[in-house]
C-alpha cells in the first residue's frame, strides 16, 4: 500500500491527470475533434483532479492539507463522473442535455480564461472517436471510477495508519 504521507501516490494523481489533460487537447488540436460543452466540464474536472494532487504533492505530511487535497479529488471525480454519464445519455439519446455554451461558475469562467481549452466548439452528440468500442465519454466514466476508487483505496490507508497511531 503506498503511504499517502509521501509525495509518489499524489504524483500519481497529478501527473495522470495531466497526461489525460495532454491526451485531451491533442485530441482537440492534433485530430480535429473539437469539444463539446460536456467535454469541457470534464476537462474542468481532470484539471480539478490535477490541483487536487498537487496539494498533495506539496503538502502529503500535513494532515489538514492532504485532506483538503483528497477533497478537491472526491469533488473533481464526482462532477466529472456525472458529466460523464450525462454526457453517455446523450450519446444513447436518452437526454437532450447539452448546450452550446458553458455554464462556468462567476467565479471560475475557465472558458473566458483559456477559451481556446474551455470553450466548446461542437455539439454534445457526435461520436468521432472509440476506444475498444468505447466512446470517449464511456471511457471517461470507467476513469473518473478509477479515481474514485483510488480515493476509497486511500481511504483505507489513512484510517489503518491512523489507528496503528492511536494504539501506540
Amino acid at each position: 500500500m503506498l503511504d499517502p504521507e509521501t509525495r509518489i501516490p499524489w504524483m500519481m494523481v497529478l501527473f495522470s491527470a495531466l497526461i489525460l489533460e495532454a491526451v485531451a487537447l491533442y485530441f482537440q488540436f492534433g485530430m480535429d475533434l473539437d469539444p463539446c460543452v460536456l467535454c469541457v466540464y470534464q476537462r474542468g474536472a481532470v484539471l480539478g483532479l490535477a490541483v487536487g494532487g498537487l496539494i498533495g504533492v506539496l503538502y502529503p505530511r500535513q494532515w489538514m492539507l492532504r485532506l483538503a487535497g483528497y477533497l478537491v479529488i472526491a469533488a473533481a471525480a464526482v462532477l466529472g463522473l456525472r458529466f460523464a454519464l450525462r454526457h453517455v445519455a446523450v450519446l444513447r439519446g436518452n437526454s437532450l442535455d447539452c448546450s452550446f455554451l458553458p455554464d462556468f461558475p462567476a467565479w471560475l469562467p475557465l472558458h473566458e480564461w483559456f477559451p481556446p481549452v474551455f470553450q466548446p466548439t461542437a455539439m454534445c452528440g457526435e461520436i468521432d472517436w472509440y476506444f475498444f468500442g468505447l466512446t470517449m465519454p464511456e471511457v471517461m466514466v470507467g476513469i473518473f471510477t478509477a479515481y474514485l476508487a483510488a480515493l476509497v483505496y486511500a481511504f483505507v490507508g489513512e484510517f489503518r495508519n491512523l489507528r496503528r497511531r492511536t494504539a501506540k
